[in-house]
């Protein structure tokens, strides 16, 4: 089976696949094989003007599956804090403007959640996954809860992983490891939805 990931974010293309594979749906002697955009030069950028995860994940399945003719996998996720209203949501990725940048999107939420005291940083990272096949569309989802820091802390991961505790831990996603943050993230657990669904489906074994 052919899967077609619908994203050119090397970060998030590089965790996909990593848990993908850790999974055991994908990689060596699996009945999967991953793909990505870059394959297909004709298929564009997908604005990602949708109101909710779901809808960004779907627009993006659909426009790759269509685009490709592959079976297309697509994800939209993002940090919702408490004391924001659940901002930035859906607009994680350019939460310091339209131009993609970690950094800067860090450094925004960190300045909104100064003197917020620790009791009021309750935090969460979801994630919307959407399958888009030739049969129609389906979506898994996935959520982690937890707190956010107020410094950066670690090396690993990227966007707001430097500052985010999950529930029950006292290091952030950047200071674990990549099996340690999958076992337990809002990627993981919604991929590993989908590895069920497919599974079920007989799509893989």
């Amino acid at each position: 089976m052919d899967i077609i990931l619908a994203s050119r974010n090397k970060k998030k293309i590089q965790e996909l696949k990593s848990i993908i594979e850790a999974c055991g749906f994908a990689g060596k002697d699996a009945t999967v094989t991953i793909h990505t955009p870059d394959e297909f030069p004709q298929c564009e950028e997908v604005e990602e003007d949708g109101a909710t995860f779901e809808a960004n994940a779907v627009k993006k399945a659909v426009y790759i599956f269509e685009c490709s003719g592959m079976t297309a996998v697509a994800d939209d996720s993002g940090l919702e804090v408490d004391a924001l209203g659940g901002a930035p949501g859906v607009f994680s990725a350019r939460y310091a403007g339209e131009v993609t940048d970690d950094w800067a999107n860090l450094e925004k939420l960190l300045r909104e959640m100064e003197g917020v005291p620790d009791e009021k940083r309750g935090a969460r990272f979801v994630c919307c996954i959407a399958l888009a096949t030739r049969s129609g569309i389906k979506t898994f989802l996935g959520h982690v809860d937890g707190r956010l820091g107020t410094t950066p802390r670690g090396e690993k991961g990227f966007g707001y992983d430097p500052v985010f505790y999950p529930e029950g831990h006292d290091r952030t996603f950047a200071e674990m490891t990549d099996e340690e943050k999958s076992s337990m993230s809002h990627r993981g657990r919604a991929l590993r939805e989908l590895q069920t669904y497919l599974k079920e489906q007989g799509l893989i074994l």
